[in-house]
């Protein structure tokens, strides 16, 4: 029998749609085996199985979760490569995240899958339902959940800033989670928005000045360039309970700023002797100090300095200089957000764990199989 990858590989989507729906009724082990082929040509066509993405929609609601999971993985496999391909299955997705009973793992593939058809079409997927599941779910998902739900967030924002705007103080609230990534992704989210509407970012102030004090050197360089792009705000903006951000003195322009800057300062201090941490907060620190001194930082570039010395303007008492660029991945932009964040998340993943081959979960050094789907290490 001609396997899936050479039907994908002759364009064969008649046969590709009537392998799997003869499959439906198998044996599990071999519906597995069969999501994982599709998988695995995803990663190298995903369009040719995004072609058939509505005939693998059945497989969401088998039976047995390892082929739930299977099958979520395949639509992350399509979507992070080939976006568009996925916006038509979107409801499907949408329910396996919105279904509490269902294993959080699929859930959570399910919301990553979704945020990254929000790229291709924001307007069709971040439906106002959807973007509450996402909300709702970082007060009481499962660690693993949550993380991707701040990443499906983040990419909402990427897409379309404006779908986020009025939720600043919401994702503030979680801010605090203890998931490293978790902070990092909806931080990532509130300076997309800060750069698109800076006086949005009031409602967050107190959160971002919290986390200037952060474990992670991403997060605290994160929570910077938000509080620069808070500082070149005209004005502070009213939330829309009539206050003026979630503290007394909150504001915009360079009170945003104001007070901070000690704090901002040693934010840029990295222990560890990594080049690429100490660069990613110092630059955004840079970003914040220059945007309170009233230069015009949005265009700060990414500094190709040495990692062992403090970058010029940054910790001393003098003013930075306008150092202007026009580059379109500066610090205090969406493409900058967009070009550093995989980076990022990279950097911050913990160093004692590894993927799973057959699933993609998270497996610590010292697990023998898989917690998810007992594969061996």
């Amino acid at each position: 029998m001609t396997d899936i990858t050479t039907l994908l590989d002759r364009d064969d989507t008649d046969a590709v749609r009537a392998r799997l729906a003869d499959r439906r009724e198998g044996d599990a082990r071999e519906r597995k085996d069969l999501l994982r082929a599709l998988r695995s040509a995803a990663e190298d066509d995903a369009a040719a199985v995004g072609r058939v993405a509505d005939a693998v929609v059945p497989y969401l609601t088998d039976p047995d979760r390892a082929v739930r999971l299977s099958t979520a993985k395949v639509f992350v496999a399509v979507a992070e490569r080939s976006p568009e391909r996925v916006v038509r299955v979107r409801d499907a997705l949408a329910e396996r995240l919105a279904d509490e009973d269902e294993f959080y793992y699929v859930r959570a593939r399910a919301a990553e899958a979704l945020g990254y058809a929000a790229v291709a079409d924001p307007a069709a997927v971040a439906s106002p339902e959807l973007l509450a599941d996402l909300r709702i779910g970082l007060a009481f998902d499962e660690r693993e959940v949550r993380e991707k739900l701040a990443k499906a967030l983040e990419h909402v924002a990427l897409a379309d800033p404006d779908r986020l705007r009025h939720r600043v103080a919401d994702l503030a609230e979680h801010l605090d989670d203890d998931a490293e990534t978790v902070r990092y992704h909806l931080l990532a989210a509130l300076v997309v928005v800060g750069c698109v509407d800076p006086g949005r970012l009031t409602d967050a102030r107190g959160a971002l000045v919290a986390r200037l004090d952060d474990e992670s050197p991403y997060v605290r360089g994160r929570a910077a360039g938000a509080l620069g792009l808070l500082a070149r705000a005209d004005d502070a903006e009213e939330t829309e309970d009539g206050a003026q951000g979630i503290e007394d003195d909150a504001g915009g322009g360079a009170d945003a700023v104001a007070g901070v800057a000690d704090d901002l300062r040693a934010a840029a201090r990295v222990e560890e002797a990594d080049g690429d941490a100490t660069r990613f907060v110092a630059d955004r620190v840079r970003f914040a100090l220059a945007s309170a001194a009233g230069v015009d930082a949005g265009l700060v570039p990414e500094s190709d300095a040495d990692p062992g010395q403090e970058p010029e303007g940054v910790f001393g008492d003098d003013a930075p200089e306008d150092d202007t660029c026009g580059d379109d991945a500066a610090v205090g932009t969406v493409e900058g957000v967009r070009a550093t964040s995989e980076a990022a998340v990279t950097a911050i993943r913990r160093p004692n764990e590894t993927r799973c081959p057959h699933c993609g979960t998270d497996v610590p050094d010292t697990a023998p199989i898989c917690p998810v789907c007992g594969s061996p290490r």
